[in-house]
């Protein structure tokens, strides 16, 4: 057996960014995935379009992922409005430096684990094992086993768990994590419409849904509908001519005719707190430590943030494996993660609730942020940069 310096657990974007940026240190990766390698090498679109912060662009930038996306099918984010139920008012968020600027860009999943995969694929310092089913780890003299299945195994110095907020390698370390299951599922597909969406995001918290419109190309949308569980299931049992005249009902004419242009595909929302984010000779990134409710957009992104933060601290280490080190990531992680996982998660919460007292602090919070300047930017700030 030969040892290994790292073992990734998992090729999603989060171990797939992480892996592209340790490449060149001169450390052994052994990357770990339950998928074929044909899945990695082309995923299919799942629906899901991730709203990418400038950081997140910077970051994929960093590690040579930006250039491999297909030009043609990343859109900007010139800015994001919130609307709640039938009121008139809007919340507008914009980038500093008025509209000229952008919030970031809207790229779909499939794109961005394609370029990241075709960024480890192939590197002299990064063995890739696919189609790895069943896979545990335990403990050893130097670090981590992964038992592979049969007698195949891999020794590794420091084991980087990212597979999925579903995490079974968590548990195998004994790391408990609060998990939310909300009851609540979203479907995700794209749509064309009449109006022009002017590159702009909406968020519509109606009374019983919510609706989001991430803007694409030239009269198209990502259109996202979060409803409970027995309803998303009754929309996506629907044929397309009947699925277009509902998607146009639930907005109420604000689009004007829908029509679908894509595959639908659900997801069942639960969220995720991890209690540790690392641990002796271990550490936890992507939705593995932070599992995001959508409404914010911040998953991905966070994700990515993970990937580039505990890079960042292993590359600066002559011990990767140190405790310290691993702290430090863990510590600066959850600073950054629990203002962003707490506020979404109320905001989720009051949005989901239809009592009167809640749909009045919803008209109170909207005109709040629509007559606090700082608070506008504060939320900017944090949509660009996080």
């Amino acid at each position: 057996m030969n040892p290994q310096d790292i073992a990734v657990i998992g090729a999603g974007p989060a171990g797939l960014a992480f892996t592209a940026a340790m490449q060149g240190s001169g450390l052994k990766i052994t990357l770990i995935e339950r998928l074929p390698r044909a899945a990695l090498a082309d995923p299919a679109f799942d629906g899901r379009e991730i709203a990418l912060t400038q950081r997140s662009i910077a970051t994929l930038k960093a590690v040579g992922a930006w250039d491999l996306l297909p030009a043609d099918d990343v859109w900007p984010l010139r800015a994001a409005k919130v609307l709640n139920g039938a009121s008139p008012l809007t919340l507008t968020f914009e980038p500093e430096g008025g509209a000229a600027g952008a919030l970031g860009a809207l790229v779909a999943n499939h794109h961005i684990r394609r370029a990241l995969f075709q960024r480890v694929d192939g590197a002299d310092d990064v063995t890739l094992l696919t189609d790895v089913a069943g896979a545990s780890a335990q403990r050893t003299d130097i670090g981590f086993r992964v038992d592979l299945g049969g007698d195949d195994a891999v020794e590794a110095r420091l084991l980087v768990v990212a597979d999925s907020r579903f995490s079974t390698f968590r548990d195998q370390l004994g790391v408990g994590a609060d998990m939310n299951r909300l009851g609540r599922s979203m479907l995700v597909c794209r749509m064309t419409h009449d109006t022009d969406h002017g590159h702009v995001a909406t968020e519509w918290f109606d009374h019983g849904q919510t609706l989001a419109v991430l803007p694409l190309g030239p009269g198209c949308s990502s259109i996202v509908v979060t409803l409970a569980a027995p309803e998303i299931d009754r929309l996506m049992a629907m044929d397309e001519a009947a699925f277009e005249a509902e998607m146009t009902r639930r907005h109420k004419g604000r689009l004007g005719a829908l029509k679908l242009v894509s595959t639908r595909h659900a997801y069942p929302l639960v969220t995720t707190w991890s209690h540790h984010f690392a641990g002796p000779g271990f550490a936890l990134i992507g939705d593995a430590a932070v599992g995001m409710h959508p409404v914010t957009a911040h998953g991905f992104n966070l994700g990515l943030l993970s990937a580039a933060g505990l890079a960042r601290r292993l590359r600066a280490s002559r011990d990767i494996a140190a405790l310290n080190v691993l702290s430090a990531y863990e510590s600066e992680h959850r600073r950054a993660a629990l203002p962003l996982y707490t506020a979404t998660n109320a905001i989720a919460r009051l949005y989901a609730t239809e009592t009167t007292p809640a749909k009045l602090a919803r008209h109170a919070l909207l005109q709040l942020g629509r007559h606090a300047y700082p608070a506008r930017r504060l939320v900017s700030r944090a949509l660009t940069a996080a």
